[in-house]
């Protein structure tokens, strides 16, 4: 019978050891990690607010407009149609043109820039579900920005008729692309807190009681 070899027997059991030791702190790294995306996630939807006053002279980025634009591409489309075109604005007397065409927007006066978010009906086979695509997208933008420490708000065009022909007309905008919404972005001067929306009332498990 072989002679059992203790040099070998320690030398393998250490090995096993080794192997479990990283197997369970990856493992655990693995858990802490998906841990902290999901509090991360968690925290800045319950962060974001409506940013309508910007610090002056700060300009926004291309780089980080770009961020916000591939955010809202990357939102839920209805039968993957992507019914939706983004314009990005920086130039100041496009700005303040809308500023003065919006009632509702004001705020443009003092963005340094905006991402209009348009309906692309050519695109849309129903022609009515481009503004649900829209409206994912504006979110994801609205989100994206808070994450990037960056302010802003939505502010509505579609369906009124007079901001639609203010817009279209400012941005020259052809027929087939309609306006969900402009979005102001620039970075935020501290006024704006995040509301808490939570109403338990509002939810109902299984059936309406």
């Amino acid at each position: 019978m072989k002679k059992v070899n203790i040099y070998q027997i320690t030398t393998l059991a250490l090995g096993v050891a080794f192997i479990i030791l990283v197997f369970t702190k990856t493992s655990s790294e693995k858990k802490a990690m998906e841990t902290s995306k999901k509090d991360a996630v968690i925290e800045n939807i319950h962060s974001r607010k409506s940013v309508r006053k910007y610090i002056a002279n700060r300009p926004v980025s291309k780089e980080d407009l770009l961020t916000l634009v591939k955010a809202g591409m990357a939102a839920p489309t209805a039968k993957n149609a992507q019914p939706w075109a983004f314009i990005v604005l920086s130039e100041r007397s496009t700005l303040d043109g809308l500023a003065d065409a919006l009632i509702y927007g004001k705020m443009l006066k003092a963005a340094p820039a905006a991402i209009v978010v348009c309906g692309n009906l050519e695109k849309d086979a129903n022609g009515d579900l481009w503004m649900l695509d829209c409206s994912a997208a504006t979110q994801n933008i609205l989100l994206a920005a808070e994450a990037m420490g960056l302010g802003a708000v939505w502010a509505t065009i579609y369906p009124y008729k007079d901001r639609l022909e203010a817009v279209a007309k400012a941005l020259e905008l052809p027929a087939h692309i309609v306006p969900l919404c402009v979005v102001p972005v620039g970075y935020p001067d501290g006024t704006e807190k995040p509301k808490d929306k939570w109403r338990e009332e509002n939810l109902k498990w299984e059936r309406w009681e």
